[in-house]
């Protein structure tokens, strides 16, 4: 079959190579029909999240029609339309009965990105996304296979296409976590930083959940545009206003700063000279930058909700800050599968478009261009889907 292939940073290429078989007795093999290029799958292509191997087949992001099931399989049959969440859950450890299918105890034999040596049991495993999470073949491909078969795949009705729903598999019930960890309510205050694909479906479920002001804080105008013209954000441009934080501060009621904070930005936001030269020098993983002014940015008693992927050391935290205003944290990786029937009924009734945000649809042949033109955020590139 063909796929999308790491051949080291800043470099993939669509290769043949075998195709997937069924390894336990409830896997299934699906025939993707839509797969997308996700935000946090450019910190792999950037060669930025380690035991990344060459060869690694990428994606996270897709859906497509059973071809087979294993004996066990008795969730879903040859034929049936589905959605597959990014993480792989197994549905019946202690964080799955929890309804915590992110931090799944048994698909992932590694440690995810934990640094510290105490030795607790490991989050999910997620498709295509390096050997920290498990090192399974993603979906970016004309095949994949999916384990757990019983507990992941989600079932579509006929009636809705392929690109209506592609997102279940990640961004939008991201989005959507990040806004319900937020607090998110009629007539909150909120800010977003980063107005990628994740970033527009939390203002997407932001505006559907009833928040009455939203600022969106990023540096391409085209996207800022974008997130105005569809969600009637507040824009603001970091690269024209030197503390977003400040300008959102003024812009609320009694100067307090808004209600909640989502950073759709992760480790990879721009930081300062000095975290620059950190990074350089294998000192730190992450820029906190992002976080510094999410902190700056929230009200006393306020809440900063974190989807954007971090891994290892942040300088200047401002823990002190966060502890003096009494901020909330809520983070973390999204356990998608107890969201999907909530956001799939919010599709059919009309209420979210996760669709409208897609700029360029391209063939998997096609893949290594999606990268770069996302990568570059060249020909006001929002979000790539591809089609085998």
């Amino acid at each position: 079959m063909r796929a999308l292939t790491y051949h080291g940073s800043h470099n993939v290429q669509v290769d043949t190579v075998d195709d997937p078989v069924i390894q336990e007795p409830d896997d299934l093999i699906l025939r993707v029909t839509a797969t997308a290029i996700c935000g946090s799958d450019l910190h792999l292509y950037r060669g930025k999240i380690p035991q990344v191997k060459h060869g690694d087949v990428f994606g996270h992001e897709f859906m497509g029609v059973v071809e087979a099931v294993g004996s066990e399989v008795t969730a879903v049959a040859v034929g049936d339309r589905v959605v597959v969440p990014f993480v792989i859950a197994c549905g019946s450890c202690f964080f799955c009965e929890m309804n915590l299918q992110a931090a799944c105890e048994t698909t992932n034999p590694g440690r995810g990105a934990i640094l510290n040596k105490k030795q607790i049991p490991s989050g999910a495993a997620l498709f295509g996304y390096s050997h920290l999470y498990g090192g399974l073949p993603g979906g970016q491909a004309e095949f994949v296979r999916v384990p757990k078969a019983n507990v992941g795949p989600f079932k579509i009705p006929d009636e809705l296409d392929d690109e209506r729903v592609l997102f279940l598999s990640d961004i939008l019930p991201t989005g959507y976590q990040a806004v319900i960890n937020a607090g998110v309510k009629a007539g909150s205050t909120l800010a977003i930083f980063g107005a990628g694909p994740v970033g527009l479906m939390a203002a997407a479920c932001a505006r559907m959940l009833g928040a009455d002001q939203i600022f969106m804080v990023d540096q391409h105008p085209y996207r800022l545009e974008y997130a105005q013209r569809t969600y009637g954000v507040i824009p603001i441009n970091f690269s024209e206003v030197d503390d977003p934080a400040e300008a959102i501060i003024e812009q609320t009621v009694g100067s307090r700063g808004v209600d909640a904070v989502i950073d759709a930005v992760g480790f990879e936001a721009k930081g300062s000279t000095t975290e620059t030269v950190l990074t350089a020098l294998k000192l730190e993983a992450s820029s906190g930058a992002a976080l510094r002014q999410c902190i700056a940015a929230v009200r006393r008693g306020g809440t900063v909700s974190v989807p954007g992927v971090y891994a290892g050391f942040i300088h200047g935290f401002l823990f002190g800050d966060a502890f003096d205003k009494g901020i909330t944290f809520k983070m973390g990786q999204t356990h998608v599968h107890g969201l999907l029937p909530t956001l799939l009924e919010h599709i059919q009734a009309g209420e979210l478009h996760p669709e409208i945000i897609i700029s360029h649809r391209l063939r998997l042949a096609d893949a290594a261009e999606g990268y770069k033109l996302f990568d570059k955020a060249d020909d006001e590139c929002r979000k790539v889907i591809l089609r085998p």
